[in-house]
């Protein structure tokens, strides 16, 4: 029969191996899941890096854009000063075109009213 102790210390070998064994692959376990946790953070970080460099395009096609804008903005006024100035002609045109009406009625009238003395006139003769 064997010795008791050499069962037990084949026992304990197997134990400490068996336990090794698991903490082993435990930290194996653990450290891919460290790597893994490191590539996708690298890989965030160079999105946000992507994303900066969106946002810094976007500020200066703000800039771009606000200094075009103040450009437009001196044309803009522009255009109200011709506008305005517009409808002023166009009240001016429309009391002269009133005036031209009248006055073409007063020569009408004084035409018709010759006219019509020149016939009697005539008549009378």
């Amino acid at each position: 029969m064997a010795d008791p102790r050499d069962e037990l210390a084949e026992s304990l070998q197997n134990l400490f191996t068996s336990v090794s064994s698991m903490v082993k692959s435990e930290l194996q376990g653990t450290n891919n899941q460290l790597d893994l946790l490191e590539k996708m953070n690298l890989r965030i970080a160079a999105e946000y890096d992507d994303l900066g460099d969106v946002a810094s395009g976007l500020r200066v096609f703000t800039e771009q854009m606000k200094s075009k804008s103040s450009g437009l903005d001196e044309f803009v006024g522009q255009m109200d000063a011709i506008e305005k100035q517009v409808s002023e002609f166009e009240a001016v045109i429309s009391v002269l075109d009133r005036y031209v009406s009248v006055l073409e009625s007063k020569i009408r009238a004084e035409y018709r009213h010759r006219h019509h003395r020149s016939n009697d006139s005539v008549v009378t003769d």
